[in-house]
């Protein structure tokens, strides 16, 4: 009898312990998905869900670090929790607002201008929650990746692409083309004709730097002179 009871009780451990490991829910995460995943991309809408993994406090910021080839005003907010305001960093951009009900994932999402030529892009992001503890899902494994699957660790969440469609090409000018357009102004002034002042200043100098005024003046001037040595002369002659 005695065996038999110890028996009953340790296969009704071991269920129990089967049942509790089986409940446990996944390790909570970032995600990042998205419809337009593919190189060169332009309008990119990115839908990101933050999983709370606090049983005390809901989430109250976002924050991402873009990735290489990204830029923050390339970046504008979607759409997201009620009340919550999206702000460009500058590395990023930061999401947040009032604090969720304990236990709610924060889902929102973001619209990127045009997405590089990669394979694939990381989010490093820090989730924050209203009582001050963070969340860093910043971890890449050594190839880059997001380390979804190895079971440990915080990873970034990370969005593969697809090849760029044919013809795709970058938006924009690029950076030496903007500096080409910038230099031809100064090229086209230094090629315009003198201002009025300058040509006047000019024609000036070609009479010998005196104005035709100055010519007159001068000419009044000898004329008076001679007219006074004359009366001076004349007057001498009658004494």
């Amino acid at each position: 009898m005695s065996r038999i009871i110890r028996r009953l009780t340790v296969a009704a451990a071991t269920a129990a312990t089967a049942v509790l490991f089986t409940a446990v829910p996944a390790a909570a995460h970032v995600e990042v998905e998205s419809d337009d995943a593919q190189a060169l991309a332009e309008n990119a809408e990115l839908a990101f869900t933050a999983e709370s993994e606090s049983a005390t406090a809901g989430i109250a910021q976002i924050r991402v670090v873009l990735p290489k080839g990204i830029a923050p005003s390339d970046v504008t907010y979607g759409k997201g929790p009620e009340g919550w305001k999206f702000t460009a960093t500058d590395d990023g951009y930061t999401v947040k607002g009032a604090a969720l009900k304990v236990g709610a994932d924060a889902e929102y999402s973001v619209v990127v201008r045009q997405l590089p030529d990669v394979k694939e892009l990381a989010f490093k992001t820090l989730q924050t929650y209203g009582d001050g503890k963070v969340d860093r899902w910043i971890e890449l494994d050594e190839s880059g990746d997001d380390g979804h699957g190895h079971g440990e660790g915080n990873p970034a969440p990370v969005l593969k692409l697809k090849a760029a469609a044919p013809g795709a090409a970058p938006v924009g000018p690029s950076p030496s083309a903007s500096a080409s357009a910038s230099a031809t102004p100064t090229a086209e002034a230094s090629g315009t004709s003198p201002t009025p002042q300058a040509a006047d200043t000019e024609k000036d100098e070609d009479d010998g730097g005196l104005s035709a005024g100055v010519w007159v003046a001068i000419a009044v001037v000898l004329v008076v002179a001679v007219a006074v040595v004359v009366v001076r002369r004349r007057g001498g002659a009658r004494q």
